[in-house]
This record gives structure tokens, C-alpha cells and sequence, in this order.
């Protein structure tokens, strides 16, 4: 079976809302590949570091609120 990384990087990036704290900081206990690729797409700041959470960007805040609604509201 072929992955759409795009699909998962979505439906990650739209849980990193469902965990955020501090205002902009999430839970970031997902794949490194995937966390790799939002911090590459300029969503999040860099994961890589000893930190439990990592803060998302502007952009990464707002899309990741729309995705979490387009996703996962009724």
C-alpha cells in the first residue's frame, strides 16, 4: 500500500491542535519523519531537541486549527 504523506501530515498537524498548551506549544509525541516534514514545511519550529512539546508557527497555528475542524468536527 502506497502512503499520501500529504493526508498524514495533515491529520497530524490537525492533533497537534487537539494538544495544544501555552498557547501555541503541542504534545509531540508523533513520528519523527512526519515532524520532520511539518518543520520543513514551516509549521512547527525544529522538534529536534529535548523538549516534550514543540511550538507551531503562525501559519502551523491557524492551519492546524482549520484541519482539526475540517477533520474532526461534526
Amino acid at each position: 500500500m502506497e502512503i499520501d504523506t500529504e493526508k498524514v501530515d495533515d491529520a497530524v498537524l490537525a492533533l497537534l491542535y487537539l494538544t495544544l498548551h501555552d498557547e501555541r506549544r503541542a504534545w509531540k509525541g508523533m513520528d519523527f519523519e512526519v515532524m520532520n516534514r511539518l518543520y520543513e514545511k514551516g509549521f512547527i519550529d525544529d522538534p529536534v531537541n529535548k523538549s516534550k512539546s514543540v511550538r507551531l508557527t503562525n501559519e502551523g497555528l491557524s492551519k492546524s486549527e482549520e484541519l482539526f475542524n475540517v477533520l474532526f468536527s461534526k
